[in-house]
């Protein structure tokens, strides 16, 4: 998801909100100035109780983004790069590069989130205590009362046992430390998650039907987000299943036959284009050679006879900067990510020359190829087994 505001980064890691996170603020707002907080501490102002509402949702905002920042820090403690956290609807989301490395990197991942939230409750809960025990700002203590169950919930509803959540991946990491099956233990979380999902849905639909209370909608609202977000999860499993061992040279095409130079003029290579078998996008090299970037066929023919007839490719090419760049040795699986998120080709080079290109289609292609062959060795391993068990019969 990406942020609509950045609000800068933290640890090297940039944060941001999605618009959604208005939403939320408005909500809670509006639920602690005129229920919680009146219940709590009545007596009080109505622009007190507004004040302190929206200090207390800022501060929920606050213990969202350490939990995050939590699991980004722990990921990155073994060496997983963290693209950014964003903060929206429905909480947060830390969005790693790629996958621990081992069982036990997952598991301490997964579990740095809840515990960062139940230190906040903790946190919460000694000072709304101690103010308890003063006698004095009853409006503050229930604030932060209300802080530190909100945060212990939010840790224990994350340990539930199903993928996106954190128990999902507490799942996961136990699976796969007991199996040595990354693959098996992920696919098993997600299909826990999509049964968690379905029972939240169902939870919310009968609190709103049978106790008549909306706030069930909250329930559904969550559980369709985790089911999606669960099939999501069984595609990402079988994707790094078909991609485990693959290499980026196994998967890569090589560059189109025509290549352009950076002093070229545009009508120059679209001629030099033309007399050859057309490509969505073609290699830029510098003088000696080297990739420079990419120039598309569509930004091409978005340009007037009279700019194509002025500009050289410099000018209209996707510079190196703004292109992903592989090795031919990267594992697949690392790469896949980063290759199903650009609309442009990657580049494959090679002791600084281009050797292929790497596009999503790529990557599709790699795929049903290890279903095809996946299927013909189950069929073969089920007529072994066929034939086995007639030559034991007779």
């Amino acid at each position: 998801m990406r942020p609509t505001l950045r609000l800068g980064t933290i640890a090297g890691i940039p944060v941001g909100v999605h618009w959604s996170v208005l939403l939320i603020m408005l909500l809670l707002g509006q639920g602690l100035a005129t229920a919680v907080l009146p219940a709590g501490a009545p007596g009080g102002s109505t622009g007190a109780y507004w004040i302190v509402a929206l200090a207390v949702t800022v501060l929920f905002l606050g213990s969202l983004l350490a939990h995050e920042l939590s699991h980004a820090i722990v990921a990155r403690h073994y060496g997983v790069s963290v693209r950014r956290i964003t903060l929206w609807l429905l909480g947060g989301m830390a969005e790693l590069e790629s996958e621990p490395p081992h069982a036990r990197a997952d598991l301490l991942v997964a579990l740095a989130g809840p515990l960062a939230s139940l230190g906040a409750a903790a946190l919460f809960g000694a000072a709304a205590g101690g103010l308890y025990l003063t006698g004095l700002a009853p409006l503050a203590w229930v604030a932060l009362a209300w802080l530190a169950l909100v945060n212990a919930v939010l840790a224990v509803f994350n340990l539930l046992p199903g993928a996106p959540l954190d128990g999902g991946r507490v799942l996961r990491a136990a699976l796969w430390w007991w199996r040595g099956d990354r693959a098996f233990a992920a696919r098993t979380a997600a299909r826990a998650g999509m049964v968690v999902s379905i029972l939240m849905i169902a939870g919310g639909t009968l609190q709103v039907l049978w106790l008549a209370d909306i706030g069930g909608l909250w329930l559904v609202l969550l559980g369709w987000f985790l089911l999606f977000a669960g099939q999501a999860e069984q595609a990402d499993a079988r994707l790094r299943s078909a991609l485990s061992g693959v290499l980026v040279r196994d998967a890569m095409t090589p560059p189109p036959p025509v290549a352009g130079y950076v002093t070229q003029r545009l009508d120059d290579f679209i001629t030099v284009a033309a007399a050859h078998r057309p490509a969505d996008a073609y290699p830029v090299l510098d003088p000696d050679g080297r990739p420079a970037g990419l120039v598309t066929l569509f930004s091409l023919a978005r340009l007037s006879p009279a700019q194509r007839a002025d500009k050289t490719l410099r000018d209209v090419r996707f510079p190196l900067d703004r292109l992903t760049v592989l090795s031919p040795d990267d594992p697949l699986e690392e790469a896949a990510r980063r290759v199903a998120t650009t609309r442009l080709p990657c580049l494959v080079i090679s002791q600084g020359l281009l050797v292929g290109l790497l596009t999503p289609a790529d990557l599709s292609r790699t795929i049903d190829l290890h279903t095809l062959t996946e299927g013909r060795a189950s069929s073969a391993r089920g007529s072994e087994t066929s034939s086995g068990s007639d030559h034991r019969s007779t």
